[in-house]
């Protein structure tokens, strides 16, 4: 049994129709270490977010098995918890309420009520969100709601932070001041993260490695980047920077070839 912090061993996703079985995910093999930074990138339908659901315990691997810290993985759990594309926050609560709902059910039984309150404020002021407290999802903007989603994450203390396309359905430069949010967090607390993403310069900026995926039926881990790029990371320094830009177009070049045999398949 591997001593990786995060182990993904010999993962198979089927998923039956009727009298036809459909092969999503084929040999999923990968090991992440504690404090990593890992991103999954792949054409649409290449089965990154089954391999995340996979990991959340909100999918169960048809074969193969997922070791967390030692455990293996069966189920959803606090220790792994998720930021999706859509905030998915209450609408009903407040930004604080929204956090302190999962504080209090993660910590209701072990921490006393101030605690939970400052715990719930720590989180929120880790994205920058305490002047916000009292108001609710529609009268915060989207780049806002995604800094509660995160902090909601965060706040439950998982041994694995799940990002799927969190800055996808942002603009441009609400996604960027996000990446550098999240860039920052991660430097603070040491994260162990597994994120989503199409975008390949997020990929690069954020990533210790970049996992690569093979378009599907049947998609596998196609290729594994290392990016040994010195922490913290500056993204207006990173344009010119040879090392990154080398990075860039070795997961562009992937990508590329991957569409061209698709395409070439079809022909």
């Amino acid at each position: 049994m591997s001593n990786s912090y995060l182990t993904i061993e010999q993962v198979n996703k089927r998923f039956n129709t009727g009298k036809t079985s459909n092969d999503v995910l084929r040999d999923i093999n990968l090991k992440i270490e504690r404090g990593e930074y890992i991103s999954i990138i792949g054409h649409s339908g290449c089965g990154k977010s089954t391999v995340l659901n996979i990991v959340a315990g909100l999918l169960d691997a048809s074969d193969g098995v997922v070791i967390l810290d030692g455990k293996e993985v069966k189920g959803p759990g606090p220790e792994r918890s998720m930021v999706f594309q859509n905030h998915s926050l209450l609408p009903w609560l407040t930004v604080y309420e929204n956090v302190a709902i999962a504080v209090n059910k993660v910590f209701g039984s072990s921490m006393g009520k101030a605690e939970r309150d400052e715990w719930v404020r720590y989180n929120l002021n880790l994205v920058n969100m305490t002047h916000a407290l009292h108001q609710r999802p529609d009268e915060i903007s989207g780049g806002m709601k995604q800094r509660v989603g995160i902090a909601r994450a965060l706040s439950m203390q998982p041994k694995v932070l799940l990002l799927d396309e969190p800055f996808g359905a942002l603009d441009a430069l609400t996604r960027a001041h996000l990446q550098d949010e999240v860039m920052r967090i991660q430097n603070e607390l040491k994260n162990t993260v597994m994120m989503i993403t199409h975008d390949v310069d997020e990929a690069v900026l954020l990533s210790d490695r970049i996992v690569m995926m093979t378009n599907g039926p049947a998609a596998t881990i196609g290729e594994v980047l290392d990016i040994d790029l010195p922490r913290p990371r500056d993204r207006i320094a990173l344009a010119d920077d040879p090392t990154y830009n080398r990075y860039r177009q070795a997961v562009l070049r992937f990508l590329y070839e991957k569409q061209r045999k698709v395409e070439k398949s079809a022909a």
